[in-house]
């Protein structure tokens, strides 16, 4: 037998694994459930620390203080400090930021459009683990 087709190299653009790693990391940020509140809560504008922590319910100040690291990382959400005393400290979307608030938004409206559907089948699925 002689192998027909030896060209294993993949296209230009394809699924390397470089480009599905650079592609995890940034799905795995933006699809955190911090981050995708935090984005909700500044879509609207500009925040200061505490205001973004009231408007999503439950989150710690070491968890909000890491997550909005790694949106600024990111390139997601800009950070300005005002020389007052105290300093003042606000968060704001940048352009990129901005352009994810609709794909957020999108998938919320779909979790929450479907939650009955997934509930229904979590509990399903419970019980038929638990063979009750």
């Amino acid at each position: 037998m002689k192998p027909e087709h030896i060209d294993v190299t993949a296209p230009s653009g394809g699924h390397l694994p470089g480009n599905c790693q650079a592609v995890s990391s940034i799905l795995a940020r933006i699809g955190d459930k911090w981050s995708v509140l935090i984005i909700m809560a500044l879509g609207d504008g500009s925040r200061r620390f505490n205001e973004i922590k009231r408007m999503v319910g439950g989150i710690s100040q070491r968890m909000l203080t890491l997550t909005l690291r790694g949106l600024e990382r990111d390139g997601l959400v800009t950070r300005t400090v005002f020389p007052t005393i105290p300093p003042r400290v606000d968060y704001e979307l940048t352009d990129l930021g901005r352009s994810l608030r609709k794909p957020v938004e999108t998938l919320g409206a779909w979790a929450f459009e479907h939650l009955p559907e997934i509930q229904s089948a979590r509990e399903q699925f419970d019980r038929n683990a638990t063979g009750v």
